[in-house]
């Protein structure tokens, strides 16, 4: 198969005919220069990469037939839910595309108290709709053929309520069995120290200021353990990176 590999919102099957999106569109044509004839890699997030052929290039549609199928078998063992303190910046864009990459399988931007960024419900449906392009950006990098879902924003404590209430009701979002983890210096135990996790791990990260003294004892209230990554205090953006692949070295697959 090619290299080439880009997200199509469209279901894909063998035999059929696509429209590219416009940002794939622009990027064979314009950057890689491809032709009629040439091949790429479409996927539509269920786990199947398709190899196509381009059938037309032109500004106003790029189309292509989908000529085979391959399950591509690139998830991680881990079950990863990152909460992630809303930064300002490119720093969230940062920590959502190396946690992306890293194997994370849901992404929560969480409201905390010490956040730069304050956004209204307008401003976070975009913010949301702009994460999740970073991460099908971020998997068709890292040829990842199942995309991490976005949640919108909330606050730590209306999340938790909310997984309480999963929990009881049997939902889905959040799994009983769940290994919570804090990024925290005070009382902290290494990751070493913890025990395989069995199921869903919930891994929270402040934003650039840290987490309150409030939201950290919510936290550890409803069974977050404090971790420590080494000696150095790390940026919001370098913390998902160093945790996922501090996970992925102990109980993963690195």
């Amino acid at each position: 198969m090619s290299n080439l590999r880009f997200y199509s919102s469209e279901k894909l099957r063998v035999g059929g005919v696509v429209k590219l999106s416009d940002n794939a569109a622009i990027h064979a044509a314009k950057v890689m220069r491809l032709g009629v004839g040439d091949k790429l890699v479409l996927f539509d997030g269920s786990g199947v990469d398709f190899e196509c052929e381009l059938l037309s290039v032109q500004k106003s549609a790029t189309s292509a037939q989908v000529l085979s199928a391959k399950e591509i078998s690139k998830e991680s063992p881990l079950n990863i839910t990152l909460l992630l303190g809303i930064s300002a910046g490119d720093r969230m864009d940062i920590g959502i595309q190396k946690a992306v990459e890293l194997g994370v399988n849901q992404i929560v931007p969480i409201k905390t108290e010490r956040s730069v960024v304050r956004l209204d419900d307008d401003k976070a449906k975009k913010r949301v709709a702009h994460w999740q392009n970073v991460v099908i950006a971020a998997c068709e990098q890292s040829g990842r053929a199942k995309i991490p879902t976005v949640y919108a924003p909330e606050s730590l404590s209306a999340w938790l309520q909310a997984s309480i209430h999963a929990a009881h009701s049997g939902g889905d979002l959040i799994s009983a069995a769940k290994t919570r983890i804090l990024l925290n210096p005070i009382g902290a135990k290494k990751l070493s120290e913890l025990e395989k996790p069995k199921g869903e791990i919930q891994l929270l990260i402040g934003a650039e200021g840290g987490l309150s003294d409030k939201e950290i004892a919510l936290a550890i209230s409803q069974g977050f353990q404090s971790i420590v990554l080494g000696a150095r205090i790390l940026r919001t953006e370098t913390a998902p990176l160093a945790a996922i692949a501090a996970m992925q070295t102990i109980w993963g697959d690195f």
